[in-house]
C-alpha cells in the first residue's frame, strides 16, 4: 500500500515551522482506497506570502484541529505504508518531526515522484508538480492546496507505475537502495559513479555554481553521508534542495584532499562552507622601517591583505619568539615594542642593546642585525617533502614545504629518485598557502617521519 501525501506549511523547514494542511490518499496501485484531508491550526500566524501562495489564511485555520489532535490518525494512515510525495524528503521530514514531538516514531520507505519522473519519463523541461503534470496532460485542481496536489500526485504516480518498464520503482524500494535519501534534483547516477578513493568533491546548484566543497578519505562514502538521516533543520533542508550535480577530483591521499579543499574554499567561497572561510591565525610577525630609518619588528593582529613573516594563534607565542631574537641578536626591545616608556631600555643598561633606542647606534648597523635575525629565522624553518600514495600504482604523491612555506603539490613517477626541491618543482603545481595548511603540514611532519624527506642541509 502507498500513502500519497501532500502538506502545506508556514515555511520551508520542519524544526521552525508548522503544518497548515494535510492530505493523505491511500493507494493500492490501482485505486484510492482511503482519503484523509484536514486543515491544521499551526499555532502561529501564517506569513502573508504563504497565504498568497496557498490561499490558506489565519481565519481558515483558527478553528481547525492542532497537529497533536490529528497525530494519531495521521500516524495510523502512514506507519505501515510506502510514503509517496513530490519532493518526498520535504513532506516526510515535516511529518516525521511533528509526529516525533507528539510521541510517534515514523519510519517508512519513501518514493519521490520528482526522482521517479526523471527516471521513467526523462527529458522533460521541468519536473515541478505543475509543469510535470502539464507535460503529461494530468489535470491539477486547487494547485498549492494539499488535497489538490495530493490528488494530482496520485494520478502522476499511477501513470509512472504504468510506464515503469525498467523497474525503477522496485529498484528505489529495494533493500540497500540509497536513492530515497538523495536530494530530489541530484541524478543518482552521479552518486553511483563516485570512486572509493580520497579526493575533493563539489556540489553545484541549478546554474552550475559551486555551493559546497568537501574532502574525503572515501569519496563515495563521504558524499552519501550528507544524504542519510532526516535532519529537519533549515540549513540542511535548503542545502539538499539546492544540490543539482556533483563533480570531484581524486587525490593520492587524504592529506592532499585536506589541502585542496582549503585552497578551493578560499578560491570559490561556497555559500554552504562555513568553518574554513574564517580559519586564520590571529597574530603576525611583521618588519617595517620607521621614520628614523630603523627596522622595527612587531607582533600585531593580522593585517588584511598583508603576509606576515610568521603567524601565531596566540600573542604569547609571538612574544616568546621575539624575545628569543632580541637575546640572540642583541636587538632593542623598545624598537620591537616589548618595552614601553621613556628613557633607555633595560638591555642598554645591561650592555646587551647597542643604543639604537637613543640613536647611539646607526640604522645601518642596527638594521644589519635585524636582517640577520630574519634570515636566521627563515633558515630555521623546515624544508621537506611528503611522499605518499599516488592516484595509481605508477606514481607517488608529493607535497613540498620550502623554508617553512607551502610551495605546492602534485604527482611524481615512482621510478624517479627524489633528491631536491628544484628537481621536484617541474612536477608540482604551486598553490596559495594559508595558516590552516601550514599548521596541517607542520603537525603531519611532526608525526609521520617515515614518509617525510628532509631537504634541510
Amino acid at each position: 500500500m502507498y500513502a500519497i501525501v501532500d502538506i502545506e506549511t508556514t515555511g520551508g523547514h520542519a524544526s521552525a515551522n508548522a503544518i497548515t494542511e494535510i492530505a493523505v490518499f491511500v493507494f493500492n496501485g490501482a485505486e484510492v482506497v482511503e482519503e484523509y484531508h484536514t486543515l491544521v491550526n499551526p499555532g502561529r500566524p501564517i506569513p502573508l506570502y504563504i497565504q498568497s501562495l496557498t490561499g490558506i489564511t489565519d481565519e481558515m485555520v483558527a478553528e481547525a484541529p492542532s497537529f497533536e489532535t490529528v497525530a494519531p490518525q495521521v500516524y495510523h494512515l502512514l506507519h505501515d505504508k510506502i510514503f509517496v510525495a513530490h519532493n518526498v524528503n520535504f513532506d516526510y521530514s515535516f511529518l516525521q518531526y511533528q509526529l516525533n514531538v507528539c510521541g510517534y516514531e515514523l519510519k517508512c520507505r519513501k518514493l519521490c515522484t520528482v526522482r521517479l519522473g526523471r527516471k521513467i519519463v526523462p527529458g522533460l523541461p521541468s519536473y515541478s508538480l505543475g509543469n510535470l503534470c502539464r507535460s503529461l496532460q494530468i489535470p491539477v485542481h486547487q494547485r498549492h492546496r494539499a488535497a489538490g496536489d495530493a490528488a494530482a500526485t496520485v494520478r502522476l504516480f499511477a501513470l509512472l507505475l504504468q510506464r515503469d518498464t525498467e523497474n525503477a520503482i522496485a529498484t528505489a524500494l529495494s533493500v540497500g537502495s540509497k536513492e530515497q535519501f538523495l536530494p530530489p534534483n541530484l541524478p543518482p547516477e552521479q552518486v553511483k559513479l563516485l570512486p572509493g578513493a580520497p579526493g575533493v568533491y563539489y556540489f553545484h546548484d541549478r546554474k552550475g555554481k559551486v555551493i559546497y566543497v568537501g574532502k574525503a578519505r572515501n569519496l563515495r562514502k563521504r558524499v552519501n553521508s550528507h544524504f542519510t538521516g532526516n535532519n529537519p533543520g533549515p540549513q540542511r533542508q535548503e542545502f539538499l534542495r539546492n544540490i543539482y550535480s556533483i563533480t570531484y577530483e581524486i587525490t593520492g591521499t587524504e592529506l592532499m584532499a585536506c589541502i585542496l579543499e582549503s585552497v578551493e574554499i578560499k578560491r570559490l567561497w561556497p555559500v554552504y562552507n562555513y568553518a574554513q572561510k574564517h580559519v586564520e591565525f590571529s597574530y603576525g610577525f611583521y618588519c617595517f622601517e620607521d621614520q628614523e630609518g630603523y627596522l622595527r619588528l612587531a607582533i600585531e593582529k593580522k593585517r588584511k591583505y598583508t603576509t606576515p613573516l610568521y603567524a601565531f594563534k596566540l600573542l604569547v607565542e609571538g612574544h616568546q619568539l621575539l624575545r628569543n631574537l632580541i637575546r640572540r641578536f642583541e636587538l632593542c626591545p623598545r624598537l620591537c615594542f616589548l618595552q614601553k616608556g621613556n628613557g633607555a631600555c633595560s638591555p642598554l643598561q645591561e650592555h646587551t642593546c647597542h643604543g639604537a633606542c637613543e640613536k647611539k647606534e646607526t640604522p645601518r648597523l642596527y638594521n644589519g642585525r635585524v636582517q640577520e635575525a630574519i634570515a636566521w629565522l627563515q633558515e630555521q624553518q623546515p624544508s621537506f617533502v611528503i611522499l605518499d600514495s599516488g592516484r595509481d600504482a605508477d606514481e607517488q604523491s608529493c607535497i613540498l614545504m620550502e623554508k617553512g612555506r607551502f610551495y605546492g603539490m602534485g604527482y611524481v613517477p615512482r621510478d624517479i629518485a627524489v633528491t631536491g626541491s628544484h628537481q621536484l618543482k617541474d612536477w608540482l603545481t604551486p598553490y596559495p598557502e594559508n595558516e590552516y595548511i601550514l599548521n596541517l603540514l607542520r603537525q603531519y611532519a611532526a608525526g609521520k617521519t617515515t614518509r617525510l624527506l628532509s631537504l634541510n642541509a
